[in-house]
């Protein structure tokens, strides 16, 4: 077993460049900010276990946080809601709403519009997070929903 703890600025860029015989764990010592401007904490993605197919982490939302609005071009991503309620815009123009909370699974296919808030204005929201794509940085596309 190999246990690594995980910075921001990891450079393990070909540290697997074999395939991997050993169990990784990952704990996270820094916090990332999303593009889409919320906490994040990388646990698994190429750059910290050689992960070809998959990344997975946890965002928080703070109270009364939300995130800009954006889409994935090319991956998709799964979502579990560990803690909170958020409610999410979606679709073309952010015109259709889901509330989500505490034990709810999300799945956001590639290219669908959507934007996450905190309905809380006091306790954050967790989600654990995986797509199917292994960057350590989310390839994020900003949305402007009145074009």
């Amino acid at each position: 077993m190999i246990e690594k703890t995980v910075s921001n600025n990891v450079e393990a860029c070909g540290q697997f460049a074999q395939k991997q015989t050993e169990l990784i764990i990952v704990r996270p010592d820094a916090e990332t900010l999303l593009k889409q401007h919320l906490p994040d904490f990388v646990g698994i993605c190429a750059n910290t276990t050689g992960a070809t197919g998959i990344a997975m982490y946890l965002t928080i939302i703070p109270p009364g946080g939300i995130a800009e609005p954006h889409f994935h071009a090319l991956h998709e991503t799964a979502i579990y809601l560990l803690k909170g309620q958020v409610e999410i815009l979606y679709g073309q123009g952010l015109k259709q709403r889901q509330v989500c909370e505490a034990g709810d699974f999300i799945f956001t296919p590639p290219g669908v519009p959507h934007q996450p808030r905190n309905l809380s204005a006091t306790e954050p929201v967790i989600v654990l997070a995986a797509r199917n794509d292994p960057d350590q940085q989310e390839k994020v596309v900003p949305y402007n929903p009145t074009l």
